[in-house]
């Protein structure tokens, strides 16, 4: 098939990517050119900015796709722009929301598709909602052939999956794993939540590709492996060889004592605890089944963390914070 991809490069994207180059598909990839020395041979890049569309509808002048991947549309206005480019030009659209999108806090901690999309702790999920709504909208009145995916928390090689962590990424949590700091974590650990590592993701979304019945359609993907934060904390500690030193704060006073967004990305996501039901895209795609687990991904992705200098993004802020964080609740306790 001939695939364009907005994007292509990141997180979830790169395996998907690396997975129909590997099937040997005619792959598109319009981005500005990042990560490109990563990509597979035979992967076509259009460098172009999307935000500017007179200059992408230039580009893309003649072109026509069997499916069009969108990753990195976050706000309606993006997709607006989306369905003028491309309203003519695919014959599948396929949009990745967000199961961050699903109400919160749950009313039963099995999801499926049909749970209803409601998120008052996080705009980012409002506008993942705001979007799908917009897509599905232009499916049954201008026949856009949409299709929606929601992942949940989806990693890769370069990061490892964590709760609470600053705006750095993951390495600062590593590092204090390693050299022995405690670390804080929502809550008390024992909440379930699921993590997917993106190459199992690329197989289910690949399987949708082209499939008539996804027309319409919203799928979510994740592994059916359920695990608590204290096993994945446990897991990153394992894979360093070192003991886990944890400290437990409760995620409304982690949203009390810091600037960090973690309303949305705690009590909006990550604090629920969680089951994905993924009998909807197993439906369509029979052979998907996510194949690594939570600990073998972990510390696949630690290796591969601790080989690359380039990973390890230093984050002093957030380190600071943490220290302050556990030294004033140390001294409230020692107070009573």
């Amino acid at each position: 098939m001939k695939i364009l991809f907005i994007g292509g490069t990141g997180t979830i994207s790169m395996a998907i990517t690396r997975l129909l180059a590997k099937q040997g598909h005619d792959l598109y990839l319009l981005n500005r050119g990042n990560r490109s020395d990563e990509l597979p041979s035979g992967v076509k890049t259009i460098i172009a900015d999307i935000s500017n569309e007179e200059e992408t509808a230039k580009k893309l002048e003649g072109m026509t796709f069997d499916c069009v991947g969108e990753f990195i549309g976050f706000v309606p206005e993006q997709l607006k722009r989306d369905f003028r480019l491309f309203k003519d030009k695919t014959k599948q659209f396929i949009y990745i929301s967000s199961a961050s999108a699903y109400q919160k806090p749950p009313k039963g901690y099995v999801i499926t598709e049909e749970t209803p999309l409601e998120n008052p702790y996080w705009e980012y999920s409002r506008n993942k909602i705001a979007c799908e709504k917009l897509l599905m909208d232009l499916y049954k009145n201008e026949g856009f052939p949409v299709t929606i995916v929601r992942p949940s928390h989806t990693y890769d090689e370069r990061s490892v999956p964590l709760g609470v962590h600053g705006d750095g990424g993951s390495w600062q949590v590593v590092k204090r794993i390693k050299e022995g700091k405690p670390v804080i974590i929502h809550g008390d650990g024992t909440s379930l939540w699921t993590i997917t590592h993106n190459s199992d993701f690329a197989k289910a979304y690949v399987g949708l590709i082209g499939n008539p019945k996804a027309i319409g359609e919203a799928f979510q993907i994740t592994t059916d492996e359920s695990v608590s934060w204290n096993e994945i904390y446990g897991a990153i500690a394992e894979a360093l060889g070192v003991e886990l030193k944890p400290y437990y704060v409760s995620s409304q006073t982690l949203c009390d004592m810091s600037s960090y967004d973690f309303l949305g990305s705690l009590i909006g996501d990550k604090a629920n605890s969680v089951v994905f039901d993924n009998s909807k895209v197993k439906a369509l795609v029979p052979d998907f089944h996510a194949e690594i687990s939570a600990r073998e991904g972990i510390k696949m992705t630690v290796k591969n963390v601790l080989e690359h200098p380039e990973f390890q993004n230093e984050d002093k802020e957030f380190d600071e914070w943490c220290d302050r964080v556990i030294s004033t609740l140390e001294s409230a306790k020692a107070g009573f």
